[in-house]
């Protein structure tokens, strides 16, 4: 591939992921005003969300196996149009019902996004510049994620709810046009390739389940930042909600700024080498997370969470690029499915299981007070902690056959 058109694929790539991520966060900041539009509680509007979430985490390995069967690039630009479409509708829909259906086809394009996003990595760029590509699309997933509040807002303000969905209309067009004028074609022959797929004998592969239980594990401590964050910013520590949205925005700026240094850091030195890196950046993160808040306060939550970030952007560039690389070709839709479905389900546990320890330790959260609050944060990252040491383990014992045997010579 040449370079226009490797620049050209890769732009089409990224912005496939950043409107499939931007599509998760952009709704919340919509929810008021949404069941003001349509007279429903909030119980109701969160439908608005989780339709979203839950179309993606119930099809995305399914959708990654299609990909290999009926081709990558074909089902990106079919998931692309959904996506389009879907935003269209749900822009236009009459009833708080309409929108939540409309939105679970908008997490079905996502979840075709998402895949084939990073199935395509492999047959856009050289192996050797896989690692800078994957720091890219992490990149452009947290840009989606930390542009969705701020930008939703101005939407609703200025244009109404309406404009949150509109908006993803045009971009998710113009990256239709990219896919289909840049991505390589596949040829009809490939669906007579892949009807010996195994998943049991995929997922017993060593490596493989090593990668994505650390996906899970990583993700489920990185959402319990998002879950105990804010109660701590703003009970803990008494920030106004200005100041709070600053402090949130820390975390994904930073995981957004470290995305392609790290993916050169992996290319350089070697997937496994920098998993191990960024895992050990998360250790220290979540230790400090568990000791220095209760000291220094506001600078004492804020450092740590930076580490921990880093260590993260670095983790998923370097994993990410570990299991698709040692992927056979006709099984990179799936297990890109898998690596997504691992992130989805750790972000589930991290929102469900620590927050559950975090309210637990806290208290009543509307009455607790913010030594109690404090005391739940530090409970919670110390379990992180576990979980971040867990990673670490399964990193250590997956680690490459060459590197299990010191060089004597």
């Amino acid at each position: 591939m040449n370079a226009p058109a490797s620049r050209g694929a890769l732009a089409g790539l990224s912005l496939s992921m950043l409107l499939a991520s931007l599509g998760t966060s952009i709704a919340n900041v919509g929810l008021p005003s949404l069941a003001q539009a349509f007279d429903a509680s909030f119980q109701a509007v969160q439908w608005i969300v989780l339709a979203y979430l839950l179309a993606i985490t119930a099809v995305i390995v399914s959708v990654g196996r299609l990909g290999d069967i009926v081709g990558r690039s074909r089902l990106l630009q079919a998931g692309l149009l959904l996506f389009t479409l879907a935003s269209a509708l749900c822009a236009i829909a009459p009833s708080l019902g309409l929108l939540v259906a409309a939105r679970a086809l908008q997490g079905l394009g996502a979840a075709i996004m998402m895949a084939m996003t990073m199935a395509l990595v492999g047959e856009t760029v050289s192996k050797d510049r896989a690692g800078r590509t994957m720091g890219l699309l992490g990149t452009m997933s947290a840009i989606g994620t930390a542009l969705g509040p701020s930008v939703g807002g101005v939407l609703i303000v200025g244009f109404g709810w309406q404009a949150l969905f509109f908006v993803t209309v045009p971009l998710g067009a113009l990256a239709f046009v990219l896919a289909r004028r840049y991505l390589p074609r596949e040829g009809n022959q490939q669906t007579s390739t892949h009807t010996g797929f195994n998943w049991l004998s995929t997922l017993r592969n060593p490596p493989l389940r090593a990668g994505l239980t650390m996906t899970a594990l990583v993700s489920a401590v990185m959402m319990a930042t998002l879950v105990v964050g804010p109660f701590y910013l703003a009970r803990g520590v008494g920030l106004a909600p200005t100041w709070m949205g600053l402090a949130m925005a820390v975390g994904p700026c930073v995981s957004a700024l470290a995305g392609v240094p790290a993916g050169r850091l992996t290319d350089r030195f070697g997937g496994h080498t920098m998993t191990v890196i960024g895992l050990m950046a998360m250790v220290t993160g979540c230790l400090l997370l568990s000791l220095m808040p209760s000291y220094w306060g506001v600078v004492g939550y804020i450092g740590p969470l930076i580490l921990l970030t880093l260590g993260y952007a670095q983790f998923q560039a370097a994993n990410n690029t570990s299991v698709m690389n040692d992927v056979a070709t006709d099984r990179r839709g799936a297990i890109a499915g898998l690596l997504n479905l691992s992130r989805n389900l750790g972000l589930i546990t991290g929102a469900s299981a620590l927050g559950a320890v975090f309210a637990f330790v806290s208290g009543d959260l509307a009455v607790a007070s913010p030594e109690a609050i404090s005391n739940g944060m530090r409970t919670t990252f110390v379990v992180a902690l576990g979980l971040i040491t867990l990673a670490l383990l399964c990193a250590w014992r997956s680690r490459p056959a060459a590197a299990q045997l010191p060089d004597i010579s």
